[in-house]
């Protein structure tokens, strides 16, 4: 949002701000971790990352800078959202509360921390604050896991703006020839979408190296029925 920025950039001027998306669902937590967690690698190692999905503001949950091992560093809520990512760039190696209200906005609101607590925080984290200043060392995270295939057996995990659906079958460990089936139907494994016709369904391997289902020139979940949490299994042939 243009008021974070706007809140970092009064602290860090010559920061540079990179929107990553603002099409989370509504409250969806899982959905931004997960595109939180498919996004991190093509940052360079040390990048400041601020998340804000927060069901919770202004309760009692906690405000968070994560130090992963990779070096980079997450500011967001103690609800799970900030963990796979971490996951993802080596693990946790440093976690801190969010208490010295001396790094916040002033008349911090209970409704908008990504503008009043995360985005200054990650600002002076620019400026070279150390992590330690912002708060005591925190444990005991919500922790929120990326679910995890078994096999050959997975589930939709996501499903993007045009409607494809991203499981969580990685495509390191395939079979040589396979379908998929997903919502009673068959999807054939293609390299690209105009490998099939128009309004065919196929598995292509997506961006973030998973397979996802998808539609040429239509929706996926439209044509199938299918949405997160829809199993889903490989056929070799």
């Amino acid at each position: 949002m243009g008021q974070v920025k706007g809140a970092i950039l009064s602290v860090a001027p010559s920061a540079a701000v990179v929107d990553l998306t603002h099409a989370v669902p509504p409250q969806d937590v899982l959905a931004g971790a997960f595109l939180l967690w498919s996004a991190m690698e093509t940052f360079p190692p040390g990048t400041i990352h601020v998340a804000v999905v927060d069901p919770g503001v202004g309760s009692s949950r906690r405000a968070l800078a994560i130090r992963a091992a990779r070096g980079d560093t997450l500011v967001g809520p103690d609800n799970g959202l900030l963990l796979p990512a971490t996951y993802r760039l080596g693990g946790l190696h440093d976690a801190v509360a969010l208490t010295k209200q001396r790094y916040w906005r002033p008349d911090t609101s209970a409704t908008f921390h990504g503008r009043d607590i995360f985005g200054p925080v990650a600002a002076h984290l620019a400026r070279g604050v150390p992590l330690s200043d912002f708060g005591p060392p925190a444990s005991d995270l919500v922790d929120l896991r990326l679910p995890e295939p078994h096999g050959l057996e997975g589930e939709v995990i996501h499903v993007d703006v045009y409607g494809n659906l991203v499981t969580n079958l990685p495509a390191a460990s395939l079979p040589p020839r396979f379908d998929l089936l997903v919502a009673g139907r068959s999807a054939p494994f293609a390299l690209f979408y105009g490998s099939v016709a128009p309004g065919e369904l196929l598995v292509v391997v997506g961006s973030n190296g998973l397979l996802e289902i998808s539609v040429r020139d239509g929706s996926a979940t439209k044509l199938t029925g299918a949405a997160r949490g829809t199993p889903v299994s490989l056929q070799p042939l």
